[in-house]
């Protein structure tokens, strides 16, 4: 007998995620994490932003996943009283030539089911932000933002409420397919076996997957570092709204985002890096000044702070195409009872619950 029904490797939010889905099913579940504390990395260094789905190719895992995720982090927030808050966002067009980039947003937005959105002229747009400089701006009503680590915290309480458990510093290290699952050793040659496993790595799930016996390395993707620097605002920002420029071809621009208190910070950018650094060089500040006051031409000088970092597990390369999210079952690499998610990146938080039902689905 197996010591438990499923393993999932990576207690950032969508480990915990998927750990819940099935512990919700009557799995016994276990969850290694190789950090003192659950979603140490990417899951608590991001914008905490729910993303209402615009921005994906339509029929993408991320497109699907956000749209069907979005609904559900909505219901849970309200179910388990999780801060949050529906604020909305504005897209906008600093000037005409953008104009057909956010209407292409606009569009792919409704191929993907979000069928909320308003196009709005730039007095339309001034009239919610004075503040704003902009020529058109699309308005996504159900765009939010969220305490992420109290949603973290929530999939805790409810994992351990259905008998699952969170094994804190304690990596893995290697797993070999056994008759009717996997072994797999563990931080301090701890050794425990498995029905089911779920590399739910995030920034190391390539790393994880070339340790897993059996898998073919033709089916594992090389994951780069995309550092994202932060930046806050040393003073109250003017704007009630998420304020987001066009986007460009590795991220969405230096945007306006908001947390729970009101408090304005300003990114991420893109740094492509070699090692999981999250200091914050201050002189990368100097680049925001100019690509905020196109949208917000009075941010005073001085106005900006070094914040915090985060790293995105990108699958692509900083000259290919942007990537789609990977949800690796046995139909990929031949081995059942084995998931390997790869790439999960924005909106990984989003789409965090529609993920763990993908995966129950692929499992169960």
């Amino acid at each position: 007998m197996s010591d438990c029904d499923a393993l999932i490797i990576g207690a950032g939010v969508v480990g915990l995620a998927i750990a819940r889905a099935l512990a919700r099913q009557g799995q016994s579940v276990i969850v290694l994490e190789q950090n003192e504390g659950i979603g140490m990395e990417t899951s608590s260094r991001n914008s905490e932003v729910i993303h209402a789905g615009l921005y994906y190719p339509t029929g993408s895992l991320k497109a699907q996943l956000c749209v069907e995720g979005k609904k559900a982090l909505y219901d849970f927030c309200d179910a388990y009283h999780v801060p949050h808050r529906r604020c909305g966002k504005l897209i906008v067009a600093v000037d005409e030539h953008e104009i057909p980039a956010i209407d292409a947003i606009r569009q792919k937005g409704l191929a993907n089911g979000v069928d909320d959105l308003v196009w709005l002229s730039g007095h339309e747009a001034q009239a919610k932000e004075p503040a704003l400089s902009c020529v058109a701006a699309l308005y996504s009503p159900s765009t939010g933002i969220i305490d992420s680590h109290a949603y973290m915290l929530a999939l805790q309480g409810d994992i351990e409420a259905h008998g699952g458990a969170i094994a804190f510093n304690t990596g893995f290290q290697s797993s070999r397919i056994i008759p009717g699952g996997f072994e797999v050793t563990a931080t301090g040659d701890v050794v425990l076996t498995t029905t089911r496993l779920i590399n739910a790595g995030g920034l190391h799930a390539s790393k994880v997957a070339r340790a897993l016996a059996g898998l073919a390395p033709e089916t594992i993707p090389q994951t780069r570092y995309a550092k994202g620097n932060y930046f806050s605002l040393a003073k109250k920002a003017p704007f009630t709204h998420l304020i987001y420029p066009a986007p460009h071809a590795h991220g969405l621009g230096v945007h306006l985002t908001l947390d729970m208190g009101g408090a304005a910070k300003f990114g991420p950018d893109v740094e492509w890096v070699e090692t999981l650094d999250y200091e914050v060089d201050p002189r990368r500040g100097d680049s925001f000044y100019a690509a905020i006051r196109t949208y917000w031409p009075d941010l005073p000088e001085g106005a900006l702070q070094p914040s915090y970092s985060g790293i995105r597990p990108k699958i692509c390369g900083p000259n290919d195409p942007a990537a789609d999210f990977r949800i690796d079952g046995a139909a990929v690499h031949g081995i059942p009872h084995l998931v390997n998610l790869f790439g999960i990146e924005s909106p990984g938080l989003t789409s965090s619950l529609a993920i763990a039902e993908r995966v129950r689905a692929l499992l169960l």
